[in-house]
């Protein structure tokens, strides 16, 4: 499961079925936290509440070659 940060971090409560269905969570242009109104904290949290054991990875293709922010699951 993709989500970017300027989709919402509301997403896991809205499409439940989806983040339950997922093994992995990938939160993509991190790079963006910045400057949207998104809470990775709280997405990852909505998706934990839907997928217990769902892995999660936060990823940003300009990070100086480190694109891949390592597992929080």
């Amino acid at each position: 499961m993709l989500l970017s940060v300027t989709e919402g971090d509301d997403k896991p409560l809205k499409y439940p079925s989806i983040f339950f269905k997922s093994d992995l969570f990938v939160l993509t242009k991190i790079d963006l936290l910045p400057y949207v109104p998104f809470s990775a904290e709280t997405a990852e949290a909505n998706a934990r509440l839907v997928h217990p054991g769902i892995e999660i990875v936060r990823a940003s293709s300009t990070t100086d070659g480190d694109w891949m922010h390592g597992s929080h699951g």
